[in-house]
Parts: C-alpha cells; structure tokens; sequence
C-alpha cells in the first residue's frame, strides 16, 4: 500500500512537471517567434520608405549595416539586390510563398526549416509602389537547437523538480498512512483515524472480544487436559468418528513434526500397519501392531470410543520400543557370538585333551596336542581379555588417567610386539613421519594401534608391507595404517568395526583371530574423541587413519 501511494504521487507530480514544461517552452517559443515576425514587419516596412525617399543609393546604405538579410525582386521572380549573396548566383524566387503571396496581395510572410533541423529563417515581403518586391528575413534558432542548447538546465531543473517530488511524496505518504500503521489491532476503538476506517474498526472490535472469549475458553480445556497427559510417556492421540486428530500430546509431537499432528489420521503417519490400527479403532475395535519410521520402532495400541452419534471416535498409544529392541538384539547377538566364539577352542582343547587321556596319541604326538592345546588356550585367554576390555570401554571410562602420549614412539613399540609375526607372513613392517603429542590413555592406544597393524600383517599378501605413519594434519595428530593386502569389499567396510564381524571368516579363524580387535579401535576412539577414516578396495590394500582432536 505504501508503495502504491507513493508511486500514485510521485506519477502524479512526474506528469504534471512534464506537462508544465511543455506547455511553458511552447508558449515561450510562439511569443519569440511572433515578436520576431511583428519585427521583420516594421522594419520592412521602414526600408521600403526609406527606399521611396532615397533610391538605390539609400538601399545599399542600409543593406552594408543591416544585420539580417534583405532582397528585392523584380515581377517576374528576378532577383535585383541582395545584400548577403550574389543575385545573378541566385535562381528565380517567383515560387517563393512569400514572394507570390507579395505580388498578389501586396504583402506576404513565410518561414522555413533548415535540413539539420538547427535554424529556421523567416521572411517578410512586401510590394513596392514600382512593382517590385521588397523581402526581409531573418534567422533564429529552431525550437530542437533552444532545447538542445538550453537542455543541460532543463535536466537539472527537471531532476530538482523529480527530487523534490520524490521527497514530497515520501512524506506525504508518511502523513497519508500515519494513521492505518499506527492503529492499535488489539482496541481498534480507541484509535484516532480516518472517518472511513470506523466500520472497519467496530467490526474489528466486535471479533476481538469473540475471539478472545473463544480462546480462553480453548485454553482453559486445554490445560485441564494437558496437566492430565503432561506426564506420560507414550504418545496419545484422539481421534474424531470422521478420523480427525482431535488431540495429540508432547510425546506424539516429539516423535513425529508438530506440523503433521493436525487433520485426517493420514496426514500424521501413513505406514500401513498405523493405518491399519486406527481404521481398525474407528470401526469399533481394539488391536495392537509394530510399525518403523526413521529407523525407530514404535508398538501400538487402539480402541474404538463409541460416540453420541454415529462411529467411532478412537484412542492411540505410541510407545517408542527402539532402544528396549535394539538392546535385547545386542544382547541375544553378543551372547551367540561369545558362545559360538569359545565354544570353538573349548572344543579343540577338549578334543585333545581327550584323545591324550585315552591313550590313543602316540607318544611322538604328544608334545603336539600339547602345543595345540596351548595355543587354543591362549586364543580363548586372548578372547576372554579382548571381551573385558571391550566391556571397559563400553562402560564409557577408563581406570587411567590421560597422559602427554608420543605417538611416533608408540608405534615404534607396537612394531617390535609385531615384528616377529610379519616375519613369519614375509611381510615389511615400518614406522614413519614425525613425532607428535596426544592426550590419551596409553594402553588403550597402544592396543589400538595393535589392533590395526596384526590386521594389516594378517590379511597382507607375501613379500606385502604395512607402515605405521604419524604426523599433523591441519593441527589435527593422526596415526595412519597402509597395508598392501587383500583389501576390503564396499559392502563390508560399514560393518568390519562390528564385534565378532569378519570379512574372511575362514583366514579370521585361521590366524587366531578374535573378530573383536576393530570394535575395540572404535571404542578406543570414542574414549579419545578421534575420528576414524577407512579406505579401501579389494586387492588394493587398506588404509585406517585414526585422526585425533587439535591441541588446544
């Protein structure tokens, strides 16, 4: 609106002002133009006298003074004198209009234009008493050259004029809209404003008090209701016979968006199973159904209210299970795996154990299942440890203080714990890059780093290499394991951190592995508040980075 009456104004002054212009730049041109001619007219005829009284002579006196020009001609259109050019370079003016119009009624005037549009010349004739004619002209500027010449001014006084205008509308319709921006909504009555806006305010008023007698009553039920559903934990929604949402409570927003609460029980949820729960509701029964939505779990329970008229209106309950599921599959997962996973050397060890206590190993083999034992006792030994302090990290904590931990110093260590080992599968183990500090637990980064180098050395290839490389990225301390063994499928890289999870089950179990040493690298950087980064591609090595937070 603003805008409008602004522009209605400013429009208004514009094409007033243009108006004005034009009007005031004709007007002036058509009096110049007539005080010229009533000029050529007077002094026409004061030559023509002089001319009667003197002769020639007296006519070429005034012609060498004269400033504008001066011609005679004869009856037949001949020029005789002219004091400006030649007259026997001149053509015959006999169909000049001024000169006809002359010869026949004694006098005659005219005016023309130049090609360039920047002069016009105006002639006055006039009839001697000897037959000839007498013609006077002078040159003016046209009316473009006076506007071409004076139009630096007029730009300047037309832009004046615009900004002036352009002010004045400002604040005119500043005044114009005072009163509407300034009205008061909330008492529309006690505003002073325009005589034509009072229906509007009277009806204004009117609705104001309905409206705020509705709302008090809306929010007087409200809250009754609220404090009744404030506290519970399952979501609650109220549906009409239609299938409206009547109500929902804090929980249903919070699992669902706020602005999705409202109209038919469609626009709140649409998996099959929560429609098939409410229309089961809204026909007048009771049930129960499960349903996932952004990765959660939600049970449901309805019942069919019967109303006054005709259906049903309908109660739901949401419960948020995802966090009750998800644990009892962890815990039915981890229990199977631990079972599965010592079951397997409690098997071989009493398998030997038995074979030796029958009598049935011949003595040169003894010392075998001995060592077989051994080494199936210590793989269970080294599940059982893994296990425990995986639980450590998952209680979130660590018995040891942190502590000002050299990294490049730390991999030095892991290598010569593992130096033995990648002798035996022929691969080269080095330590590179720079020394640099972090704050952490040590022996929980020193089992990490473990961790990934036996993994780098157990799925390498012969005559393959693992490097342990520290150093600063941005700031940031990281260490960094590249192997060049068999690699990791896409597929499997989101879940290798997983406990007891293995890309090649059979090599895993071959080398004594027990599927834990990832997840305990990812728990131990949890506790650091490191960032993991993994790439990888089948037969193309692996690289793990295990980048730490910025010194501060």
């Amino acid at each position: 609106m603003r805008k409008r009456v602004f522009g209605s104004i400013f429009l208004t002054a514009l094409v007033t002002l243009l108006v004005t212009v034009s009007l005031l730049i004709a007007a002036v041109h058509a009096g110049l133009t007539h005080d010229l001619r009533e000029r050529l007219r007077e002094e026409c005829g004061y030559i023509a006298a002089a001319t009667a009284e003197g002769g020639e002579d007296e006519l070429q006196r005034i012609g060498r003074v004269y400033a504008d020009r001066i011609t005679v001609v004869d009856t037949d259109g001949t020029v005789l004198y002219d004091n400006q050019s030649d007259p026997a370079d001149m053509g015959n003016h006999a169909a000049r209009p001024e000169i006809a119009d002359a010869l026949e009624t004694g006098v005659g005037e005219s005016s023309r234009l130049s090609d360039t549009l920047k002069e016009q010349t105006y002639y006055y004739a006039q009839q001697l008493d000897d037959g000839t004619v007498l013609r006077v002209g002078s040159t003016a500027d046209s009316a473009f050259t006076a506007l071409s010449v004076a139009s630096p001014w007029i730009v300047l006084v037309v832009l004046l004029a615009l900004l002036m205008a352009a002010l004045l509308a400002s604040w005119l319709t500043h005044v114009f809209l005072a009163p509407i921006v300034t009205l008061d909504l909330h008492e529309p009555l006690k505003n002073d404003a325009y005589d034509e806006l009072s229906p509007l305010l009277h009806r204004m008023d009117k609705q104001n008090r309905r409206i705020v007698s509705q709302l008090r009553e809306l929010e007087r039920r409200q809250a009754e209701f609220d404090d009744i559903t404030a506290r519970m934990d399952e979501g609650l929604v109220l549906f009409s016979a239609g299938g409206e949402i009547v109500f929902a409570n804090r929980a249903v927003h919070a699992l669902f968006p706020k602005d999705e609460a409202v109209g038919g029980y469609l626009t709140l949820c649409r998996d099959p199973e929560y429609i098939r729960v409410v229309e089961t509701a809204l026909g007048g029964g009771s049930t129960h159904g499960r349903m996932e939505r952004d990765g959660r779990v939600f049970e449901l329970t309805a019942s069919g209210v019967e109303g006054t008229g005709q259906g049903h209106a309908a109660v739901l309950f949401l419960l948020d299970v995802t966090e009750r599921d998800q644990a009892e599959r962890q815990r039915q997962e981890f229990t199977a795996n631990v079972s599965h996973e010592l079951k397997t050397p409690l098997t071989s060890i009493m398998g030997y154990a038995e074979i030796m206590e029958h009598g049935i190993a011949r003595p040169e083999d003894v010392g075998r299942f001995a060592g077989k034992i051994r080494a199936e006792a210590t793989r269970l030994l080294q599940l059982i440890e893994d296990i425990i302090r995986l639980s450590r990290l998952d209680e979130g904590g660590s018995p040891a203080p942190f502590e000002p931990i050299e990294l490049a110093s730390l991999c030095g260590t892991v290598r010569d714990r593992l130096s033995h080992k990648a002798a035996e599968h022929q691969v080269t183990l080095a330590v590179t890059g720079s020394p640099i500090m972090v704050s952490g637990e040590r022996a929980t980064l020193e089992q990490m780093v473990f961790n990934l180098a036996d993994n780098a050395i157990t799925y390498n290839k012969p005559h393959g290499s693992v490097t342990l490389e520290t150093g600063e990225e941005n700031g940031a301390p990281f260490v960094r394991v590249s192997d060049t063994g068999i690699g990791i499928a896409p597929a499997d890289q989101q879940r290798v951190f997983e406990r007891f999870y293995r890309v090649d089950k059979s090599h895993s179990r071959a080398s004594g592995g027990t599927g834990l040493g990832l997840s305990i690298v990812k728990h131990g950087a949890v506790l650091h508040h490191a960032q993991i980064d993994l790439r990888s591609a089948p037969g193309e090595g692996t690289v793990i980075t295990l980048l730490f937070p910025k010194a501060e």
